[in-house]
């Protein structure tokens, strides 16, 4: 779940409990008041508090849903809640504002709530305004008693701070919600590189196994004396393995160049035996799948294993391929290669030369 969705839950949570708080409130404390005291205007005070109940009614369509409230909506629901306000007030005596007569002041700022809970700055500004209005039209009937002032100050001031409180609460929860998202998140992402670390180690141990599975025979042979190592298959066969194992160990290598540092582990290998190699690199660095550096490399590795005395690596990249040649002096017998669909191998004899070339072509798109 994302921070902006973690955010949404709390406020379609926070606007369920409002719709059923501002309809407990309405009915069940505004509703006697409104039928049992004595209005300047009953039939104002009847119609504002009937458009009070419209609103949580229709924004009920969107809070069951656990949906946002339009724009429209929301901007709307508050112009009538306003004018609703208004006309409740100005139905009570003015000797009776912020009194039992005057239910309209509290339940205001719940149905504000629901509309504007995802709006904090616009839900304060909007509070303000009625408090300021309420306030306004209070002081207009004249200068109040110290008692009035009193009163009206405590009902004014334990309405706002419940109404605060829930814009706090409710700030709190999404604040909570979105640090719980994140520690989800980097959790999940933890628990996905433990995953890929895992497979990728248990890749480069089967590897490895494979790599061992081919020396060993090779080392046992040599150990009971059944290779002799001044023959020639038998060091071509060892060149093979060495230069073979010191790719496998490059391939671990975090370096900038990947493919370059494996071409020159086979490069570096080959010199250990007394071949002279030149190396040429042409062309900027650029991203192989790792699976594609191994077909790459891996006939690179046989044409070097196979040097006898000298050999040139070339490697060229552009934008659109990557080539790796190899000119040594060997057989074209001594080159063995898997065909693979990815990377494309070509070699000959040319006298007492073998040129080898791999090719992969990049796939755009």
């Amino acid at each position: 779940m994302s921070e902006s969705a973690a955010s949404d839950h709390v406020h379609a949570t926070m606007r369920i409990v409002l719709v059923c708080a501002t309809g407990v409130l309405q009915f069940g404390l505004s509703l006697h008041p409104l039928l049992t005291l004595d209005y300047r205007h009953r039939s104002l005070a009847v119609a504002a508090f009937v458009a009070l109940a419209c609103v949580p009614a229709v924004c009920c369509w969107w809070v069951l849903r656990r949906r946002p409230l339009p724009a429209a909506v929301a901007a709307a629901g508050t112009a009538v809640v306003l004018v609703a306000s208004f006309c409740a007030t100005a139905a009570v005596a003015p000797d009776q504002r912020f009194q039992a007569p005057d239910w309209s002041f509290g339940l205001v700022g719940w149905h504000l709530l629901l509309l504007l809970l995802d709006r904090v700055r616009v839900l304060v500004t909007v509070l303000a305004v009625h408090l300021a209005a309420s306030a306004v039209l209070f002081l207009s009937a004249g200068v109040p008693d110290r008692a009035a002032l009193g009163a009206a100050g405590a009902t004014a001031f334990s309405a706002i701070n419940v109404q605060l409180a829930v814009i706090v609460v409710t700030r709190v929860l999404s604040r909570q919600s979105h640090e719980a998202t994140a520690v989800a998140e980097e959790r999940d992402r933890l628990a996905a590189r433990v995953v890929t670390a895992q497979q990728w180690e248990r890749g480069q141990r089967s590897v490895f196994a494979g790599q061992l599975g081919l020396t060993l025979p090779l080392l046992a042979g040599l150990a009971d004396g059944e290779l002799d190592p001044r023959d020639g298959d038998t060091r071509r066969r060892c060149a093979l393995a060495a230069t073979q194992l010191r790719r496998l160990f490059a391939e671990n290598d975090e370096v900038p160049d990947p493919l370059v540092h494996e071409v020159t582990a086979c490069v570096d290998t080959a010199e250990r035996r007394g071949v002279d190699v030149s190396f040429a690199i042409s062309g900027a660095a650029v991203p192989v799948p790792s699976q594609v550096r191994h077909e790459l490399t891996g006939p690179v590795v046989t044409a070097l294993s196979a040097a006898r005395t000298r050999a040139r690596v070339s490697v060229l990249r552009t934008d659109e391929e990557i080539r790796i040649a190899v000119v040594a002096d060997a057989g074209a017998d001594d080159m063995v290669t898997a065909p693979t669909g990815q990377v494309a191998v070509e070699y000959g004899a040319y006298g007492e030369y073998l040129r080898m070339e791999t090719r992969w072509r990049k796939r755009h798109g």
